[in-house]
């Protein structure tokens, strides 16, 4: 572990409650820094009057968190529920027949540089989950020399005390905030450099070739054998692959990530907040035979196979009757232009409208899906003619069109396959890959690249100058690597990578 150069002073001991407040069964008051121990030897009393300064590393230990009272006997009321903390005839004379008040009954733990989260010593006290006693603790902490900490300090000393890099701390809030267990083994493997590994095997290339070229720099004169320049330009051209099949891949961690937005939208009473409620499996939304139930657009969130998907039902759209409807339709379009997917609902029931092709014309250049519901009753809506308008877009139409029946459940798997197929375009990620699922990520891995692809060409140029100009490229493409790995980054960048953190972590 090599401790980081930034302007960052660790030699205080921060302090926070690392646990969602409220009530609950536990709840984590942590310490970390060069006072923890001593910290936790003021405020803990073991049942054996043993001291976690005397504890070994990684034990956990009973007793109470206490308030020093005074060195007077308790009174016969017990009044603040006093307990003896030192009466030992060895005990120094100030601290015999001392008293001090019961803050909580804890169960705390140590452990000892540098095998500890933060490389610092850590104590972790656990105590009952309520915001009284956690508050009453920390408060206790902050008394005896503690600073609270800022959002995401712990984890930033782990990463300012060499024991992670930048991408692995990152991953910390990516495994805190996942939404599916697909994004979850993303992040883990991130967590256990599963990406900084790719970027630190793409920087060692680079420094292999960055150093060839320093030689020819610097021993230009001289008759020494050098690469060609050949090999220097197909390693070159290996590096530029391998980072363009990361950034042509971000778009995957992206999705199992950040999700996307799916948008149910078509004529009144088509059947757009059933299909709502059959993708969600419960009632969401109030269904009736009324035209225009939906008045507004509605989103929630579901887990597809390892996808987050926000599906939205709009309101349907028709011609506006009255101020409420026509904003609802207005709703509907602004949702629709944000959307990643978007189903149009149909109903074979009835036949093909103005305001069907309408819906259409907005959207064909869009992916959409079209979901023919009705199917239970008798058919009037022409198929054929929507496959002829379909035959206009690239791929087949029968992959654009789900005939389906709301009321007899008929072909509704088929819809999540289709959603499915939009968003991976037939190619399903294993989760476990190391994807780029961070914008900072992609845009130094963007800028990494095309500082490669100026190498190259320089190279291809008959210059006598070439090895400045590529090593200056290709200094400038390790940069930014390690700007990905914390390496190089600015000290603003970095506050506000940790600010996104919450408190205690």
């Amino acid at each position: 572990m090599r401790k980081r150069n930034l302007a960052y002073n660790t030699d205080d001991t921060i302090v926070a409650v690392s646990t969602p407040l409220g009530e609950g069964g536990i709840g984590i008051v942590r310490l970390s820094g060069r006072k923890a121990l001593s910290i936790a030897d003021k405020i803990f009393a073991s049942k054996d009057k043993s001291k976690p300064s005397e504890f070994k590393t990684y034990t956990t230990h009973y007793g109470y968190i206490i308030r020093h009272a005074s060195l007077r006997a308790p009174t016969k009321s017990g009044r603040n529920n006093p307990i003896e903390i030192a009466s030992s005839p060895s005990a120094p004379r100030n601290d015999r027949n001392r008293y001090a008040e019961i803050i909580d009954e804890v169960i705390l733990t140590v452990m000892r540089a540098p095998k500890s989260y933060t490389t610092e010593d850590v104590v972790e006290i656990n105590c009952h989950g309520g915001i009284v006693p956690l508050r009453r603790v920390l408060d206790l902490t902050l008394s005896h020399g503690a600073r609270l900490a800022q959002p995401g300090e712990f984890t930033k000393r782990a990463f300012i005390n060499g024991r992670i890099d930048l991408t692995q701390a990152e991953a910390v809030l990516d495994i805190i905030r996942s939404r599916t267990d697909s994004f979850m083994k993303v992040a883990l493997g991130h967590l256990e450099g599963g990406l900084s590994n790719k970027i630190r095997s793409l920087k060692e290339k680079l420094l292999d070739i960055l150093s060839e070229l320093e030689a020819r720099i610097d021993f230009s004169e001289d008759d020494i054998e050098l690469m060609p320049k050949e090999d220097l330009s197909k390693k070159l051209d290996i590096s530029s692959v391998e980072i363009k099949k990361l950034i042509d891949d971000a778009w995957k961690g992206m999705i199992l990530k950040e999700g996307i937005m799916c948008v149910i939208c078509g004529k009144p009473n088509a059947g757009k907040s059933s299909l709502m409620n059959t993708l969600l499996r419960r009632s969401r939304v109030i269904v009736t035979p009324v035209p225009g139930t939906t008045r507004d657009a509605i989103e929630e969130e579901i887990n597809l196979k390892g996808i987050p998907i926000r599906v939205v039902d709009t309101a349907g759209i028709s011609e506006a009757r009255d101020i409420v409807e026509k904003h609802g339709i207005r709703k509907s379009k602004s949702y629709i232009k944000l959307a990643d997917i978007i189903l149009f609902v149909l109903d074979l029931s009835k036949r093909w409208s103005r305001m069907d092709e309408k819906i259409f014309n907005d959207i064909k250049s869009r992916k959409f899906i079209i979901i023919a519901n009705k199917s239970d009753l008798p058919v009037k809506l022409d198929l054929n003619k929507v496959k002829k308008m379909l035959n206009s877009k690239p791929g087949k139409p029968e992959d654009e069109i789900i005939e389906i029946s709301m009321l007899r459940k008929r072909n509704l798997d088929r819809v999540e396959d289709a959603i499915l197929k939009k968003i991976w375009h037939g190619e399903i990620p294993h989760p476990e890959g190391a994807f780029v699922t961070n914008l900072r990520h992609r845009k130094d891995l963007e800028a990494a690249h095309k500082c490669i692809r100026e190498a190259i060409k320089a190279l291809e140029k008959k210059s006598t100058v070439f090895p400045e100009i590529v090593a200056s490229e290709v200094k400038e493409a390790v940069f930014f690597l390690n700007s990905i790995l914390g390496d190089a980054i600015e000290p603003d960048i970095l506050d506000r990578i940790f600010s996104k953190f919450c408190i205690g972590k």
